[in-house]
């Protein structure tokens, strides 16, 4: 079951600050406090999310309080955290240390995983919580998310957690760590929200108590000793986000994904304006997007590719089929718009998509004319021309909606010559085979695909080079980091800062887990490092698969296993009958009989060498290690593959 407290946050006026004090004098004692928070007032349901009116009430800030029956020489001075003083003097605390600690627990070694955390003495606020997606390296492994040891027995430090976006590299994570980290409470976009309660849903087999605040991009928190604000980004999920974190040492931004697209608000809009207004404040220190800091140039417009998008709703002669992003709410909607427009029925296929539209449209953010979506069973009504299907599975995925359709698998969806499919989506490093092959396949049943080489049918949602660039310039911050990407992307991202203007000394380029220290107005990598060891999430299973285990599993993909089962007479020392030989993934028993002879010959010579008659007592720890190294020489010197050999002996 999973818990709720949403709450819109108005904007919140900075109370005063107050600090702990002790005098030895008698007096009086005093106590101020904050002003106390507007309330809203209103109230809305939308997607079963509820929303109450003004705002939680915060942590309790420290009070002035002065204590008549103080005695220093009571506590040992270290405990007491006191400085000497002499007769008739003030005792004040000792001054903590005034370093902010900015510490990318993932996020700049990968694309994915994406955490970071901000710290300055016992406040911390957590940037994002996201998975990422296995390697090839990483058989059975489902994600991958961050390792949060650093923040084991501080939970009570946590402040709050703020998600730019509703994308699983930003949220995939929530469902795994938000219960470890004492369950801080989350401050998000209602849509994002909405996601999130989604993905939590799927967790039943634990309860998950979630205290989530809505917000928005002209929101303000008071979060510890951190002022945040936010700013509007242009992204491919609507109510995207960037984050404006007033520390005590300086200002801090951190884009989220981001592009500049300032011909169209489809995808939203990047508010320059306000960051240019930031930039005046001589901001400290910005972290930005670089997932496509790769690529040379401007993002392409979504006005652009919604007009060749509609070019090509009003040609079709058959039925069109679009594969994209079932977070691509925007660029959805649109294409909503215009099949309507063009009389087009449209059919919404794919679990991901349907759950994802529904929401926006519950939220408002994709409006669905009357009479326009239909179900799939109802497509044959219609003829072939007035027919829409926006899918999943641009990126081939085996299960997928447009990989069965190309199979034939889909219960009600054939191809035929005459469809079209468009991939409005760009591949994924590290699909493109399987893309490929889907292709393939569908050229193979004499249809039309249309992708984004071939017209502009797809912006990404990451900024290029000039973007980046003009990012950069229109904060003007003092330090840069480049954040979200692999190492590569953050090199390059560098050099983009360089033609900005920007020193080397100037441009943090850190790993996972490095800490950065910001001081007196200067940020600088440090040696320190944080664990960040990989978390693998393997079904139930959370960080119960180490590099072991993934060793194995390497190996049994590469080479296979051999199973070796010999019965040895405990009085003897000697093989009982023939040993029993499993092979699996390395060769086939019955095309191999010559092999498996030779196999069972030297089990039973090494068994005898290994345990020679009339000794009293036999190690068979070192029986089954020599089965082991011998037998895995022998198959490796007729085959040239090392499979994993696993010894089994049965003393009888």
């Amino acid at each position: 079951m999973v818990s709720y407290k949403l709450v819109f946050m108005t904007p919140y006026k900075q109370p005063q600050r107050h600090y702990r004090r002790f005098e030895r004098r008698p007096a009086s004692p005093t106590s101020q406090g904050g002003p106390a928070s507007p309330a809203s007032g209103s109230a809305h349901s939308a997607s079963g999310l509820t929303h109450a009116g003004g705002l939680t009430r915060q942590r309790p800030q420290p009070q002035a309080i002065i204590r008549r029956d103080f005695r220093p020489s009571s506590l040992p001075r270290q405990q007491a955290g006191l400085l000497p003083a002499q007769t008739g003097q003030k005792i004040v605390r000792r001054d903590l240390d005034k370093t902010l600690r900015i510490i990318p627990l993932g996020g700049v070694e990968e694309v994915g995983r994406n955490m970071t955390v901000v710290e300055y003495q016992d406040d911390i606020i957590i940037i994002d919580m996201g998975l990422q997606f296995p390697e090839e390296d990483m058989p059975g492994i489902d994600y991958i998310i961050p390792n949060v040891k650093y923040l084991q027995g501080k939970e009570k430090n946590i402040r709050g957690v703020i998600i730019t976006h509703a994308h699983y590299d930003h949220i995939g994570a929530i469902p795994h760590l938000i219960p470890k980290l004492g369950n801080p409470p989350i401050y998000s976009a209602d849509l994002t929200l909405a996601i999130i309660r989604k993905r939590l849903e799927e967790y039943k087999t634990y309860p998950i108590k979630l205290e989530a605040h809505i917000i928005n991009k002209d929101s303000k928190l008071k979060l510890g000793a951190f002022n945040v604000e936010f700013f509007g980004v242009s992204h491919n999920v609507p109510a995207s986000f960037g984050v404006i974190v007033r520390t005590p040492a300086g200002i801090v931004l951190h884009t989220g994904d981001f592009k500049i697209d300032e011909r169209s608000p489809i995808a939203g809009v990047t508010e320059l304006d306000k960051l240019s207004r930031i930039s005046r404040e001589k901001p400290l220190l910005l972290m930005a997007d670089s997932t496509n800091a790769r690529e040379i140039g401007k993002q392409a417009s979504e006005l652009d590719i919604m007009t060749d998008i509609e070019e090509i709703v009003k040609s079709a002669k058959g039925r069109l089929i679009f594969g994209t992003f079932s977070s691509l709410l925007g660029r959805l909607n649109e294409i909503i718009q215009v099949g309507a427009r063009h009389g087009k029925k449209i059919i919404i296929e794919g679990r991901s998509m349907k759950i994802n539209v529904e929401i926006a449209k519950q939220l408002g953010y994709i409006t669905i004319p009357k009479n326009t979506v239909i179900p799939v069973e109802e497509m044959k009504r219609y003829p072939d021309d007035k027919i829409m299907v926006l899918a999943t599975g641009a990126q081939g995925e085996d299960r997928a909606v447009l990989m069965r359709i190309a199979n034939r698998e889909h219960r009600f969806i054939e191809p035929e010559p005459g469809d079209t499919f468009v991939f409005s989506s760009s591949v994924i490093p590290g699909n493109e085979r399987t893309v490929q092959r889907l292709t393939d396949k569908l050229y193979r049943e004499g249809i039309e695909v249309i992708n984004y080489r071939m017209m502009d049918i797809h912006a990404g949602g990451h900024a290029k080079q000039e973007d980046l660039k003009k990012m950069i310039e229109t904060v003007q911050p003092k330090f840069f980091m480049p954040i979200e990407g692999n190492h590569s992307f953050l090199r390059i991202h560098a050099k983009v800062a360089k033609r900005a203007g920007y020193d080397d000394k100037n441009i943090l380029v850190a790993d996972n887990g490095q800490v950065v220290a910001c001081k007196d107005g200067v940020c600088a990598l440090t040696k320190e490092r944080v664990p960040t060891d990989y978390v693998f999430v393997d079904g139930l299973g959370v960080g119960d698969v180490g590099q072991v285990v993934i060793r194995d599993r390497q190996m049994l993909a590469e080479d296979g296993i051999f199973v070796v089962i010999a019965v040895v007479d405990s009085k003897t020392g000697k093989v009982k009958g023939s040993p029993d030989i499993i092979s699996r993934g390395f060769i086939y028993l019955r095309e191999s009989k010559d092999l498996l002879q030779q196999v069972r010959k030297r089990i039973r010579d090494i068994v005898d060498r290994s345990a020679p008659p009339g000794q009293e007592t036999v190690n068979w720890a070192y029986v089954r290690d020599n089965i082991r190294e011998q037998i895995g020489q022998f198959l490796y010197s007729k085959t040239q593959r090392r499979p994993m050999v696993l010894p089994v002996v049965i003393e009888v």
